[in-house]
């Protein structure tokens, strides 16, 4: 114990020598800039004296002693002398003054060495606790048992646990099986979007080629063949065209690159927007819109917009012609919420939890001819999500469907 506190005494003895160099080389530079400043403020104030037609092309210091040190300014036609010895009265006053401060300074900071070593006393025994775990030997067997058992998972096989028995190491394998968990489940998310998206893409590709071929055979001096074929080229290409920009969209989502542009909007304007486009662009169905001014929220406006349209675009695909479809927004207890509703198809209660799953359709929909890749919602539930938003679907099946987007609401100033 006593080689310990001759080894925290000799550090603390070697931080203060340390410390105390710094503040004497801190002082000296002290010291200089205060010479400096005042010989630069004393030729200043000569220069000033000058007529203002003389031109100075040199200066110099003379004197034999401090007591008559003189300041030469050489101007074209004449020198002007300054002497400095009130300057280097004045100087010296303040260097005294202020290297007496220093001075205390510098003999008070000798006696740091305690206060150092009472400081470094925590640090000390941490590290004598830790060199005294470091001479126990360590047991490596439970983790030898929890390596092995790692290594038995298989990889591929979903549901696969680790588990050794031991209860000491229950709770590391509870985190591991949980990461496992979410690794498994990341893997079968991303094959299945592979193959959905395969599964998309490949039916536009298969008309595209197969009226090329019919081109090719047939169609070349047949104007209505052509016309046909040409159309529906164009069709699916359009179709691959949204599909791809939709599928790009999820991809940057799910990898952190689809950036927001937050900023302070008010829902109802947004709302307003969507609903003046619905009615110019679709005349199939009546839009009806309930003003609510004053709903600040804190969002992207464009990806808030996106959402809207597609729960709008959803509602009239689903909605026969002449059905009305509502749009408006509300504030409640600190909450903005938007609010899409429609008297279309609706949805059975089954189908309810899987509508923003990607490429999920269902079967109504899927034999209705409105088309569609099934990514619309999952995009929309994507920009809720991303603004920490909350979305609730109430649908009756042949009675419509009401959907309500919730956000917290921003401070209007």
């Amino acid at each position: 114990m006593n080689n310990v506190s001759k080894r925290t005494s000799s550090i603390a003895r070697r931080i203060n020598t340390a410390f105390w160099f710094n503040k004497l080389k801190a002082f000296f530079t002290v010291d200089l800039l205060i010479v400096f400043a005042s010989f630069g403020l004393f030729g200043y104030n000569s220069f000033q004296t000058l007529p203002e037609h003389e031109s100075v092309r040199s200066f110099s210091i003379t004197g034999d002693s401090y007591t008559n040190v003189v300041l030469n300014f050489f101007t074209d036609s004449s020198a002007y002398s300054f002497p400095m010895r009130e300057y280097v009265y004045f100087t010296g006053i303040i260097l005294i003054a202020v290297g007496g401060y220093q001075l205390l300074n510098l003999l008070f900071s000798f006696t740091h060495t305690a206060r150092i070593r009472r400081k470094l006393r925590p640090l000390n025994e941490l590290a004598l606790q830790a060199e005294a775990i470091s001479e126990v030997p360590l047991d490596t067997t439970k983790f030898e048992e929890l390596e092995e058992a790692i290594l038995k998972v298989p990889a591929e096989k979903n549901g696969a646990k680790i588990s050794t028995g031991d209860e000491d190491l229950a709770s590391i394998e509870a985190a591991l099986n949980s990461l496992l968990y979410r690794m498994q489940d990341a893997r079968m998310q991303q094959a299945r979007f592979v193959d959905d998206a395969s599964h998309e893409l490949r039916t536009p590709i298969a008309v595209i080629q197969g009226y090329a071929n019919m081109l090719d055979r047939w169609g070349k001096d047949d104007p209505a063949v052509l016309e046909e074929a040409i159309q529906a080229i164009k069709n699916e290409s359009e179709n691959m065209k949204e599909l791809i920009d939709q599928l790009l969209f999820l991809a940057r989502g799910d990898n952190g690159r689809q950036k927001l542009s937050m900023e302070k909007l008010d829902l109802s304007d947004v709302m307003r927007e969507v609903w003046e486009e619905s009615m110019m662009i679709d005349s199939d169905h009546k839009y009806i819109y309930e003003e609510n001014e004053n709903c600040y929220i804190n969002g992207d406006k464009a990806m808030i917009k996106q959402s809207i349209r597609i729960f709008v675009q959803n509602a009239a695909k689903y909605s026969d012609k002449g059905n009305t479809i509502k749009l408006f927004v509300k504030r409640t207890d600190g909450k903005i919420s938007y609010i899409v509703q429609d008297e279309g198809i609706g949805m059975a209660g089954e189908e309810l939890s899987h509508i923003f799953e990607r490429f999920y359709r269902s079967d109504k929909a899927r034999n209705s001819s409105t088309g569609g890749s099934g990514l619309g919602l999952s995009i929309a539930k994507w920009i809720i999500d991303a603004h920490q938003g909350s979305v609730e679907v109430l649908s009756r099946q042949e009675i419509g469907t009401r959907i309500t987007v919730t956000f917290e609401q921003a401070n209007r100033y």
